[in-house]
């Protein structure tokens, strides 16, 4: 069985994130378990090579950032031609595809992470964000048969807030490489260390964690901050630290590999994710995995990979205040923190990307072969890894 995935980045593009780890580990896995292989048409970056595999996946760039989305269809019409093609596979986390438009002969699979809405006003350019509302609003009419995955219950109901029909959506949530991320009692916890990790864009919600800083450390001058990861709004936001005068507490160390990204989350007190909204939040499950609880925003996606008081805490999306009395409060309590981290590692346990991929096949043979949805065990999975 072949798929052609459509999606704007691989994970080797400099601004991948949670979406491009989803694609390569779910798809490197129905290769190598499954017997369905993948191609990828996502965009070109600087340095990268027209035609790659990665992990037994097929990537195909084309265009940049810019004309992606023009050359497309064209595109994906020679893939369909040249080789054949049992599923298109849309990866909507940014704009929609209609691939249906281009591609009408063959079945489709919507793979949602997120939707923006009006957010996109709060993100985006004011063109972009009018592009992305508008094509939005196309969703429940251009995709009114195709079949739906979604990675968490808030993401399904936001779908059929739109008008998709709830009998043809399943939720399959992210995994975790548990080999990677783990507890390692031989690293020392630093009780005064708070990480962010995650792209730095405006929504990552960067910008209200700096603001609430100063409250932080103004009742623990030792606390200090660790900001991973990069983005379009990196430097505006290295400005606005600079700016509130943060010094030496507040480091941006830009992209790090994964076993550096790994040694800082067992390092930290705690990881931070004021995001204004997710599709789920890998993110902080790698955090909880590896024996370190979070403080996050209260927003659909996180509301979904936080247990509040239980594997972190949840904030007003947006409060400075309560930002700062959360991060305040956990570095104050190491009790607390050591209760939150053992039963995120518990929690993020139950995530295993061999269980997802499993699902996700089956949902793939169904869909290609024009069948109902198969039944997906309610969200969460279970304790065991299963789904």
């Amino acid at each position: 069985m072949r798929l052609l995935m459509l999606n704007e980045r691989d994970l080797a593009h400099p601004l991948a994130g949670g979406v491009e780890v989803h694609l390569e580990e779910v798809a490197s896995r129905l290769r190598e378990h499954h017997d369905i292989e993948t191609t990828v048409l996502c965009a070109g970056f600087p340095g990268g090579a027209r035609d790659e595999e990665r992990r037994g996946i097929r990537l195909r760039r084309i265009g940049g950032r810019l004309s992606y989305y023009a050359r497309l269809p064209l595109q994906a019409r020679a893939e369909a031609a040249e080789q054949r093609v049992d599923l298109v596979v849309e990866n909507l986390s940014r704009l929609l595809f209609f691939s249906r438009a281009y591609l009408p002969a063959v079945p489709q699979l919507a793979l949602v992470h997120q939707l923006f809405g009006l957010s996109a006003f709060q993100q985006l350019s004011l063109p972009a964000a009018a592009w992305v509302v508008a094509t939005e609003a196309l969703l429940p009419i251009a995709y009114r048969q195709v079949p739906f995955v979604v990675v968490s219950p808030s993401t399904r109901e936001d779908l059929v807030r739109r008008g998709a029909t709830a009998a043809n959506v399943r939720v399959v949530p992210s995994g975790l490489d548990h080999a990677r991320y783990r507890p390692d009692l031989a690293v020392a916890v630093d009780p005064d260390l708070v990480v962010f990790l995650g792209r730095l864009e405006v929504h990552k919600g960067i910008d209200t964690l700096l603001e609430a800083w100063s409250a932080v450390r103004g009742a623990r001058p030792s606390a200090k901050l660790i900001v991973l990861g990069t983005g379009t709004a990196a430097v505006a936001m290295r400005g606005r630290a600079a700016s509130r005068r943060h010094g030496e507490s507040v480091r941006f160390l830009g992209f790090v590999p994964d076993a550096e990204k790994v040694d800082w989350l067992r390092r930290a007190a705690l990881v931070v994710q004021p995001s204004q909204h997710e599709g789920f939040g890998l993110s902080v499950l790698e955090a909880n995995a590896c024996g370190t609880p979070v403080v996050a925003s209260d927003v659909p996606g996180l509301r979904d990979s936080v247990r509040h008081g239980e594997t972190g805490l949840l904030v007003p999306v947006g409060d400075v205040v309560a930002l700062a009395r959360a991060i305040g409060h956990l570095l104050g309590d190491r009790a607390l923190r050591d209760r939150m981290g053992a039963a995120g590692v518990a929690w993020a346990g139950a995530f295993n990307w061999d269980a997802v991929s499993a699902v996700f096949a089956e949902i793939c043979r169904a869909a290609a072969a024009g069948r109902p949805l198969p039944e997906v065990r309610a969200f969460p999975v279970a304790a065991e890894g299963g789904l």
